[in-house]
């Protein structure tokens, strides 16, 4: 988070030294991998221990040199999922296996043994579509599609599982001299039962636990996600060496185009090619290091007349390192990759459906000072006409950063400055970050300390770091019972000046320890259940948002949304709200680097994501905010932020001019509101990203594969960091693509964006923007209309309370849908289920792309038994070809349509 810490403390400087952060070669179980080189592997199948049940074929596999057994099981999951487990056939004691990512056991079909004999083992699905074909010496798995293989495993024989063993018993004393001075070395540079890293000692208590496996992916060389990291969209080689880490870790001003891991894992990447996507979901919480390469093989020709050349096919490897755990891996085979986000959903969760007030724009700052300053902001905004939902609270505003407490010097009656809020239909987010401060007066401290609640370390004591108050504890969030202890601390009986406008932001939480190892916990500290936390660190802040969403529920008894914004993640993470990309700095490469990060974030199913607009660290120019703010318009989650270090920058602050721009890119947001909350609906439903990359929706179309300054918002609206209209040639040529795209925003003062319409679309928007989004609830709406090259355009609008859960339990939504058809524009219901009423109507409807001047336009409503028709005032402007459509006043709620002729 953020640069200054209290007593003297200075993270700053300690956070931007490289030094502080292992590099790959410095990580013990990396390098043991390392050692381990490709070839023919070293496990073969015992193929008399083949067993076949509904749920899944089990076998064993034998290491030739260390004869030990692992227990591999290979399930086939409904939706076109492979799932492989290995783990060791006999351990010393259980290994670690991630519980709560899923959110079910899923689902298996039986596999059928087609063929077994000669070493080869053929497992076929029930469909018959694919196929696994196991070699037993060595041992490697290929999955086929329709005959054809798409991705085979450990054909490169880099499968690795470190067994658990005994500790040597004399390892800690003078016995030692019974070793030889060069063995000691090298088990100590090994990092078996110890590792060191500057001054820090980690010591593995059950000694090395490293896993990982190989995969080629036959066909592909794009490779995309593994979020989180500071790189470009496409996956780059890693043949340097330098891997790809997935280690959630607080690097405050960390550097772009690097590696190394930073606030969240989601460890699931995905490949494309023309005609299909595939995915790989490495279930693992533990450090993680991906290693990826990419080459082209030469194959026969498959042209009859050519078999005796070769083709050149490329083709990708992807080596998964972890720390310890087991093998746990999905594959999804697509083979679209709507199909992955689906199949990953079906595992992990769909996004949150956020309450509709967090979609608009969030102010912002640590930190605003007190009552007074945020009463000014907030007045701010109304007197400079711009739109706002959602300010927020820094550490500052806590007494001596004691969570769910305020500094009564600065926030006197937090209650009454919430009513003033909610007067003016807005909302508060206050952070609440997972130390706890060691204080015996501190009731939080107190009772976490009596319960045993805290993270212990490998002494059994609690675990002491250093964090924003100074000395802090850390609540041990992988216990159930604590998680349920953490919700009720949100109760507004506990939570003394909290309402219910009040959310939360959970910050520092990967977890942040400023005197730690790469700033951390100390991986041998101990969990529940006895755990060291080297298994569980990527989930930490996974079960603080889990813990902090399920509390903002219950304060409600079940009834409102949360919002929980986190800045560390895993997979699955989702499901309690949303994410950013961490402490930014206000430079445009960090802008730009902000696009391809929020796109891989999408691809990993959370669409709830953002970046802090202007940039967290530093006095962005003006140019560079107005630009931020102009994309963060069209971006999920929409926040101005910055260090209490960087200038005051309420939106109104940098010239009159600057303001009309942001106010500008701000109202669009607000007017777009209609649209997005219709996207995020879909994202609920369906697992379809918010926020998509080119490639997803011209999935043929290789010149997109690695665009990572455009992207679409939804499949409607395409938006472009450039500035250059032209730079949409290559989707917007009529011949190739067959679409239309109309200039969806139609001019801004000065630095115009280019924000375009799919042809074929209908967005739905409101005709006005309101002080926020629940001034906006009674605004009328209107239909933006771009036709494609047949004259048709297809689009959705999905309408509820906005924050309850009534649309899940009572059907308390609207989902309509539009459509433009040989010049019939009309509104139908997609979901008959749903019962939610409005009093909105469809104020009007502009037409971009209508060929000629109508003679004649009428509208019919379809529900009244007369189904008289009526007629409609319209303009039409030849020189754009727009048909606008006045005064409709059509119900969203009802059937209706209108006739041009």
């Amino acid at each position: 988070m953020e640069a200054g810490t209290p007593g003297g403390i200075s993270v700053q400087d300690e956070a931007v030294d490289k030094s502080n952060f292992k590099k790959c070669n410095q990580i013990a179980f990396y390098r043991r991998q390392k050692l381990l080189r490709p070839g023919k592997s070293l496990y073969r199948v015992l193929l008399d221990s083949v067993t076949l049940s509904d749920e899944n074929v089990k076998f064993q596999i034998i290491h030739e040199g260390n004869k030990v057994l692992l227990q591999v099981e290979i399930y086939e999951i409904e939706g076109n999922i492979f799932r492989l487990k290995i783990d060791e056939a006999s351990p010393l004691r259980p290994r670690y296996k991630v519980p709560d990512v899923l959110i079910k056991e899923p689902t298996t079909q039986r596999l059928l043994i087609s063929h077994k004999e000669a070493g080869i083992l053929v497992l076929s699905s029930v469909n018959e579509d694919y196929k696994l074909r196991v070699t037993a010496n060595p041992f490697q798995v290929e999955l086929q599609s329709k005959g054809e293989t798409v991705m085979s495993v450990n054909s490169n024989g880099l499968l690795y599982f470190e067994h658990l063993q005994p500790p040597p018993s004399d390892r800690y004393t003078q016995n030692e001299e019974a070793a030889s001075d060069s063995s000691k070395e090298k088990q100590e540079d090994l990092g078996l039962w110890q590792e060191k890293f500057g001054s820090f000692l980690d010591i593995k208590a059950h000694g090395p636990t490293s896993v990982g496996m190989d995969f080629s992916l036959h066909g592909y060389d794009h490779v995309y996600g593994i979020p989180q990291h500071t790189e470009t969209l496409l996956l780059k080689n890693t043949s340097d060496g330098d891997a790809y880490r997935l280690y959630n870790l607080d690097i405050f001003g960390h550097k772009i185009h690097e590696k190394i891991g930073i606030y969240g894992s989601v460890p699931l990447l995905l490949a494309h090619k023309p005609n299909r996507t595939s995915g790989i979901f490495w279930l693992n919480s533990s450090e993680t290091l991906v290693d990826i390469s990419t080459k082209a093989v030469h194959t026969p020709s498959r042209s009859a007349a050519e078999t005796a050349k070769q083709r050149a096919v490329p083709l990708t490897d992807v080596r998964w390192m972890s720390e310890s755990g087991i093998i746990d891996v999905f594959l999804l085979m697509g083979p679209t990759a709507f199909d992955i986000f689906k199949q990953f959903a079906q595992l992990t969760g769909t996004q949150a459906l956020p309450p509709l007030f967090s979609l608009g724009y969030h102010q912002c700052r640590w930190n605003y000072e007190d009552e007074q300053d945020v009463k000014a902001v907030d007045a701010g905004f109304d007197a400079h006409d711009i739109p706002y939902d959602v300010i927020w609270l820094d550490i500052e505003h806590t007494d001596g950063k004691r969570y769910f407490t305020w500094d009564k010097k600065k926030f006197q009656n937090p209650r009454k400055m919430q009513e003033h809020l909610r007067k003016r239909k807005r909302k508060l987010v206050v952070i609440v970050d997972p130390h706890i401060k060691v204080d015996p007066s501190y009731i939080l401290y107190a009772q976490a300390k009596e319960k045993g609640y805290f993270v212990k370390d490998r002494n059994g004591q609690d675990f002491e770091g250093i964090c924003w108050p100074g000395s802090s504890c850390y609540p041990d969030f992988t216990n159930p019972d604590v998680r349920k202890w953490y919700a009720d601390q949100f109760a507004f009986k506990t939570y003394k000046g909290s309402t219910n406008i009040l959310f939360v932001w959970n910050d520092m939480n990967e977890p942040s320890v400023f005197k730690g190892a790469e700033l951390t916990m100390q991986k041998d500290a101990v969990h529940y259940n006895n755990w060291e936390h080297r298994e569980v660190h990527n989930l930490y802040g996974f079960y603080q948002q889990m813990a902090t969403a399920e509390g903002l529920i219950r304060r409600s008894s079940g009834k409102e949304r949360p919002f929980v914004l986190t800045r560390s993640f895993f997979a699955g993470s989702q499901k309690y709200g949303a994410v950013w990309t961490g402490d930014n700095t206000a430079e445009w490469s960090y802008l730009k680097i902000s696009i391809p990060m929020l796109l891989t974030i999408n691809m990993a199913g959370i669409s709830f994501c953002g970046a802090d607009v202007g940039g967290f660290i530093g006095d962005p120019e003006p140019e560079l905010l107005v630009r931020w703010y102009q994309a963060g318009a069209y971006q999920p989650f929409f926040r101005g932020h910055s260090n209490m270090e960087s200038k005051r920058r309420e939106p109104w602050l940098f010239g009159e001019k600057n303001t009309q721009i942001i106010r500008k890119a701000i109202t669009e947001r607000y007017v777009l509101l209609p649209y997005l909350y219709t996207l995020f609906y879909r994202a609920h439903t369906a697992a379809e990203p918010v926020m998509r990359s080119l490639w997803i929706e011209f999935p043929g179309k290789m010149e997109t594969f690695d665009v990572e300054n455009e992207y679409m918002l939804g499949k409607q609206v395409s938006y472009s960091l450039q500035f250059d209209l032209n730079i949409f040639e290559v989707l917007h040529d009529k011949k190739k693509t067959q679409k239309l795209w109309e200039p969806f925003c139609l001019g801004f003062v000065f630095l115009q964006i280019p924000v375009f319409q799919r042809g074929g679309t209908v967005i739905p928007l409101k005709t006005s923007a309101g002080k926020s989004t629940e001034w906006m609830i009674d605004i009328s709406y209107e239909l933006h209309v771009a036709l494609d090259a047949e004259a048709c355009a297809i689009g959705e609008l999905y309408v509820d309370d906005g924050h309850s859960f009534q649309y899940l339990h009572k059907k308390q939504f609207l989902y309509r849908k539009f459509t433009f058809h040989k010049n019939i524009l009309s509104s139908s219901c997609v979901d008959e289920s749903g019962q939610y009423h409005t009093t909105c109507v469809v104020e009007r409807a502009i037409i971009l792309g209508f060929g000629k001047q109508p003679t004649f336009v009428t509208k019919t409503l379809l529900s009244c038994s007369d189904g008289k028709k009526k007629e409609v005032v319209f303009t039409y402007d030849t020189k754009t070809s727009a048909l606008t459509l006045e005064n409709l006043a059509l119900s969203v709620d009802a059937d209706w349509e209108i006739c041009i002729s």
